[in-house]
């Protein structure tokens, strides 16, 4: 498993700048129009719901979509956030701290969450089959 998920990782690490923009671009918004449409994927959706978001109250809605907004605007891909473990908080605190970062600094932060989101996904897939 350690393989499968370093095999991954370095895969992406080889992509191109542009392939690994369209990788970061595909990634749904954190309580955005996907979910709330119900149009995430089981896993993010299950994953958000665990970090309370599908819980937000309308100022947290209200706060996810300005930082949304203006994350997606300062550097052209959304904020990715492997969210197991945090609360709605936690969510909103890691989000505005990072939404004043340097693009070529989240540009690689938001890699390495896509990379955590794979090893908890890879974990929990393991964990399933062995029951």
């Amino acid at each position: 498993m350690e393989a499968l998920h370093a095999t991954m990782v370095a895969v992406v690490d080889r992509a191109s700048e542009a392939e690994k923009l369209a990788l970061l671009r595909a990634h749904p918004e954190l309580a955005g129009k996907a979910a709330i449409r119900g149009e995430l994927t089981a896993d993010s959706t299950s994953e958000q719901s665990g970090a309370g978001l599908s819980q937000c109250s309308a100022a947290e809605y209200a706060q996810l979509t300005e930082l949304n907004a203006r994350y997606n605007a300062r550097f052209g891909f959304p904020f990715i956030l492997a969210v197991k473990g945090y609360d709605r908080a936690g969510v909103i605190n890691e989000f505005a701290r990072r939404v004043t970062s340097e693009r070529d600094a989240e540009f690689a932060e938001c890699q390495r969450q896509i990379g955590r989101i794979t090893r908890l996904r890879l974990d929990a897939l393991i964990d399933e089959g062995k029951r």
